[in-house]
């Protein structure tokens, strides 16, 4: 597990980057307010600077479900589960059928019942500290060896 602090998101989020290509899934696990819109607002800023392209806000897609970023030739879409109960109600969103220059970012992903196979499972941890959270990575397919030891 790493242990880091909030303000140390984006070089975690760098490192994720690095490795990040189209066609790629991160699933978030974690409780509610444990770090999961944080890290992915500053993934998809980051993705946004590799780019050229001006920052956008990135707000938790827990009402609408879903917050689709356009960056240039690529997609990002910033899926929320955390709402939805029945399995037709997510299969119904079709998170898979596009994968083509699509990167998806799904909190709350346990709800899910096909798992794609390059995917990065990150799991969110609250620390004692306030600003403090411990992060372990899982990896599947491409992301099998992944791993970020320290910061």
């Amino acid at each position: 597990m790493l242990k880091y602090n909030l303000s140390q998101i984006d070089i975690i989020s760098k490192k994720v980057l690095s490795k990040l290509s189209k066609q790629d899934c991160i699933f978030l696990f974690g409780e509610l307010g444990s770090g999961k819109t944080t890290f992915t607002r500053s993934l998809i800023n980051e993705i946004q600077k590799k780019n050229k392209v001006k920052r956008t806000e990135v707000l938790s897609p827990t009402f609408n479900l879903l917050y689709e970023y356009k960056i240039k030739m690529i997609k990002v879409m910033h899926y929320d589960l955390y709402r939805l109960d029945a399995h037709n109600e997510i299969d119904q969103l079709g998170i898979f059928e596009s994968s083509e220059n699509v990167i998806n970012i799904i909190e709350w992903p346990e709800k899910i019942k096909k798992k794609i196979k390059n995917r990065l499972e990150i799991k969110f941890h609250y620390e004692r500290k306030e600003n403090s959270r411990k992060l372990k990575f899982k990896g599947f397919g491409k992301w099998k060896n992944f791993k970020i030891n320290e910061i």
